[in-house]
């Protein structure tokens, strides 16, 4: 038998045979792991495995290369905050599936633990759409980073110029500037300031030009399409 705790974040839940759940969650050491939830699907366990909650969890399985089962008890939960909340709600589902569908599966990437965290912390206290959305916004160009695919965003690919970084190349992903885009304008995505500098702040047109730029890359990780959740997510953000 082999077995260890941790605390996780839930990606997903869907039913498993009669009365149970496969739970996908996010684990700050373990990575992202699936397990079998006993029960999951009755009036006591269903409301602690919404999508987004905060759990403690226990994972016990008979060799490590089995699906094994959860023990979890919730420690916050995210769901009921922003259920009156559709674009919030909407950003909730579009983060956790992000990380279930591009996150290998059992390895750990504590700093998208800790992003992803941060995001469901604004997500369930913030209503100002601005100040989540932003930090959605750079969750996703950090998950692209974690995955080996990180943005060049510090210099002009062109010039080496660090000022003016105003577009990003959609083939190599590294920044060019407003000087430097002349004649390929149009073929180049639009680099949002505060992708680059924390202190700049949000508008909505450059949130929007964030997740288009994001979304790009995200596009090119895997053959993988983007989740439904989260092209539902972006098609509220610009109806």
């Amino acid at each position: 038998m082999t077995a260890w705790d941790d605390e996780g974040l839930v990606l997903s839940t869907r039913p498993l045979g009669e009365t149970d759940t496969m739970v996908v969650i996010l684990t700050a050491e373990h990575g992202r792991h699936a397990g079998a939830l006993p029960g999951g699907q009755g009036r006591v366990l269903r409301p602690q495995t919404q999508t987004g909650t905060v759990v403690q969890v226990t994972w016990q399985a008979r060799l490590e290369e089995h699906l094994g089962t959860w023990r979890l008890e919730a420690l916050e939960s995210v769901a009921p905050r922003v259920l009156n909340d559709r674009d919030r709600l909407a950003a909730l589902a579009s983060v956790c599936a992000l990380c279930e569908v591009f996150l290998p599966e059992r390895d750990p990437f504590p700093e998208v633990f800790d992003g992803l965290r941060l995001v469901l912390g604004l997500l369930a206290e913030e209503e100002e759409f601005l100040v989540w959305a932003g930090a959605l916004a750079c969750f996703e160009r950090d998950l692209l980073d974690a995955l080996g695919f990180g943005l060049d965003l510090e210099s002009c690919a062109l010039t080496g110029a660090l000022e003016d970084l105003a577009y990003v190349s959609p083939r190599t992903g590294r920044a060019v500037t407003r000087a430097a885009a002349g004649p390929w304008i149009e073929r180049l995505l639009v680099l949002p300031a505060f992708l680059r500098d924390d202190s700049v702040p949000e508008t909505p047109e450059a949130v929007g030009a964030a997740l288009t730029l994001t979304g790009h890359f995200l596009g090119r990780v895997s053959e993988v399409p983007l989740p439904e959740a989260r092209t539902r997510f972006v098609g509220r953000l610009v109806r």
